[in-house]
């Protein structure tokens, strides 16, 4: 399989099920191919699936769930998403970042804000709508990250490549 890879994160169930309705209700259709999630990394060279799932594993069941807190909406331009941070995650990312160091392309080289689109490539007026919209139903809430996760990239929707949840504890 030649397909570049794509790392997410992945929410804890109900805020994953609340992300996935926004999503049918507000994304493009003809373009909503994959689940809610968070990317850490866009585009690992597909060389390095075996090497990368060995690393998420070994994350995973060393870490803790990351926590995490959803802030509100970021606006995206011609989209709309909810807005996430945990220092964390971002922590996290940049281990897995230095592994490949190399190997990655320049978007992954950038540290990323972390969201979860729920609309994306609509006209600005209809993204600053729906922020108007959504922005008294969406509160700050804090929760933490499930899993790691490793996705095919083929050409729009994505193959599942592994799924690592995290069993690591919190030290003290």
């Amino acid at each position: 399989m030649q397909a570049p890879l794509v790392v997410t994160a992945e929410l804890p169930a109900a805020l994953q099920s609340r992300a996935d309705a926004l999503r049918r209700a507000h994304y493009p259709a003809d373009r909503n191919l994959v689940p809610a999630h968070v990317t850490l990394l866009r585009a690992l060279p597909p060389f390095v699936e075996d090497e990368a799932r060995r690393l998420l594993a070994a994350l995973a069941a060393e870490l803790p769930p990351p926590p995490a807190q959803m802030t509100g909406l970021m606006d995206l331009g011609t989209g709309t998403a909810l807005a996430i941070e945990s220092r964390s995650l971002l922590d996290l990312r940049a281990m897995i970042a230095e592994h490949f160091h190399g190997m990655l392309t320049l978007q992954d080289e950038g540290v990323p804000r972390l969201h979860v689109t729920v609309q994306n490539k609509v006209l600005r007026a209809e993204a600053k709508a729906l922020q108007a919209a959504l922005a008294p139903a969406v509160q700050p809430e804090r929760f933490a990250f499930a899993a790691l996760a490793l996705h095919r990239y083929l050409g729009g929707p994505w193959q599942p490549a592994g799924r690592w949840p995290f069993r690591g504890h919190v030290r003290r």
